[in-house]
């Protein structure tokens, strides 16, 4: 796949302008559109209107909440075999103790910078995601998520 720019802390989030501008703004919209035609005029078809917009706007959060579930799971399996291969003895036999938004947060470190920084992650118990990405100095492009 070819890298489209150099990813970094600043720039790593995923945004999907069709999913996260185009599609939430228009059940949104839906949603208060329902709202006012139910506070103007109840009646079983506006009510109706309110729960289906409701509805759609659960299943989009619940869509991305899945696809990002699954996600750090894959992580979390991608890490645990890098770990493997590149931590130090001392460290291999702590690798329980990281929680899937450590390994989540770590998939981005080089395998260079990835033995020392896994230390920090354990020894200083890092927890935010954020900073333990502020952490990383070779940063290792992921562009093939959700």
């Amino acid at each position: 796949m070819e890298k489209p720019y150099n990813q970094s802390f600043q720039n790593h989030s995923r945004i999907v302008p069709a999913f996260h501008y185009v599609a939430f703004p228009i059940f949104t919209l839906n949603l208060i559109w329902s709202l006012y035609r139910l506070r103007h005029g109840f009646t079983l078809d506006a009510a109706m209107g309110v729960l289906l917009a409701a509805g759609l706007i659960l299943l989009f959060f619940y869509a991305r909440v899945f696809a990002l579930t699954v996600q750090d799971r894959v992580i979390r399996v991608e890490m645990r075999l890098r770990l493997a291969q590149l931590l130090p003895a001392d460290l291999r036999g702590r690798m329980d103790e990281f929680t899937v938004g450590q390994l989540v947060s770590l998939r981005f470190a080089s395998d260079a910078e990835l033995p020392a920084l896994a230390r920090q992650v354990l020894d200083e118990r890092l927890n935010d995601r954020k900073e333990i990405k502020k952490r990383i100095q070779s940063w290792k492009q992921d562009f093939l998520r959700a």
